[in-house]
């Protein structure tokens, strides 16, 4: 049986391609074109029947600790997840109760032993993840999640589940989760048929969002411009105004914060920033330039703002920042921004974006003044316009009323 079929290997990137084709060991890949390529990967699976899928142990993944849950970048799929077999890939893997019973029927076979399991989810970058039963190390006991039960259920890694599991086939190196019966210690029916997020009640922000740093810039937002949990919050201002160098120091504050969920999108970046942006704290879970087509950009955003909206309505804080938002249509960079809030009986979703200008519905502006961003003088904050909607929620009223002095005195 072959691990992958020709539509799958077209829809793969050219770099999957040349992992793929250095794992089997195929000579010269690198020159094929990527057609090319392809029929010489399945020449090559004709002829040996699957050794790509008894490799030894899976590949152990950078981590970061964030508390109770932790997301890996999801830039590029592992090897780990394009050696497990088509036939894992594809199977449905039911979870809810109905499904269940016809899941049982459909891969199981008679006398078949099963075992059930519990552990973290790590989801993968082509969809499908790992039951890691020994988090967050790999080990022989991890089993395999189908990129179908993934999305059904709305897993983001993290998430602790349970459920049956089967014993690798002839063609399959991994263990499979038959079914999902768990989900963070409640029914997967009743997670996966929970209230959709747009319609769960949604409160102003009302725990700030501390910096704790003696750095000018980040001291001044921190109690000049607020955040909180949940805010839309974008840093505005006209070229070399230091925007996309303020949303790096916001991001040096947050990551590694503990209860926080951070993610972070590149969209529509010059080049020579990438390098900068993977040498900091957190790497991008999407880094395009501004080569990628709107449409691109959009989608690298949207992909990261469900992933925070599923951690949000599951009672987790997710911050999704973004640099910057016009390279989205207007459309996606509002939706975006409307994306984030603080949910009553939940968690929330903080999005923080660059952009040139306010988009509108914001709960906070952190304008810059490029003139001083130039002259080096800091903070180049422009309080005149900059705000934060509702900061004595944030920051007290004493603190509030020092907020309405300091942007009288600039207003001057």
């Amino acid at each position: 049986m072959t691990v992958l079929d020709r539509s799958e290997l077209q829809a793969s990137p050219l770099s999957d391609l040349h992992l793929i084709a250095d794992q089997i060991g195929l000579e010269g890949f690198r020159r094929l074109r990527k057609a090319d390529l392809i029929d010489a990967i399945l020449g090559d699976k004709e002829e040996d029947s699957g050794d790509a899928n008894q490799e030894s142990e899976p590949p152990s993944p950078a981590r970061r600790s964030r508390g109770t849950r932790s997301r890996r970048s999801a830039a590029k799929p592992s090897a780990e997840a394009k050696s497990v077999s088509e036939e894992q890939e594809s199977r449905p893997g039911p979870d809810r109760a109905p499904r269940a019973r016809r899941g049982r029927a459909e891969h199981e076979k008679p006398g078949e032993p099963e075992r059930s399991a519990e552990g973290v989810v790590e989801v993968l970058g082509n969809g499908s993840a790992f039951l890691r039963v020994e988090p967050p190390e790999p080990s022989e006991g991890d089993v395999y999640i189908s990129a179908a039960q993934v999305r059904r259920c709305e897993l983001v890694s993290g998430d602790r589940v349970s459920g049956p599991v089967r014993t690798p086939r002839r063609s399959e190196r991994y263990s499979s989760l038959v079914r999902i019966d768990t989900i963070n210690g409640q029914p997967a029916d009743i997670v996966a048929e929970g209230t959709r997020y747009d319609d769960l009640p949604v409160s102003y922000p009302s725990e700030r969002l501390a910096f704790d740093s003696e750095e000018p810039m980040l001291k001044a937002i921190e109690w000049l411009t607020p955040l909180g949990r949940g805010s839309r919050a974008v840093i505005v201002g006209g070229a070399r105004a230091g925007k996309t160098e303020t949303l790096r120091r916001v991001l040096g504050a947050l990551a590694g914060r503990e209860g926080l969920e951070v993610t972070l999108v590149l969209a529509g970046v010059r080049p020579e920033e990438v390098g900068e942006w993977q040498r900091g704290p957190l790497a991008p879970v999407a880094t395009l330039t501004f080569a990628a087509s709107p449409d691109a950009q959009g989608q690298a955003v949207e992909t990261a703002i469900e992933t925070a909206k599923r951690i949000a309505s599951r009672g987790g804080d997710a911050v999704v920042l973004i640099d910057g938002l016009d390279a989205l249509h207007p459309h996606s960079a509002r939706k975006a921004l409307a994306a984030a809030r603080n949910l009553s009986d939940a968690g929330s979703l903080t999005v923080i974006a660059t952009a040139a200008q306010p988009y509108g519905g914001e709960s906070t502006v952190i304008a810059l003044d490029a003139v001083r961003a130039g002259s080096g003088l800091l903070p180049a904050l422009d309080l005149v316009a900059s705000g934060t909607l509702k900061p004595e929620l944030l920051v007290g009223e004493d603190g509030a009323q020092e907020i309405m002095r300091a942007r009288a005195q600039a207003a001057g």
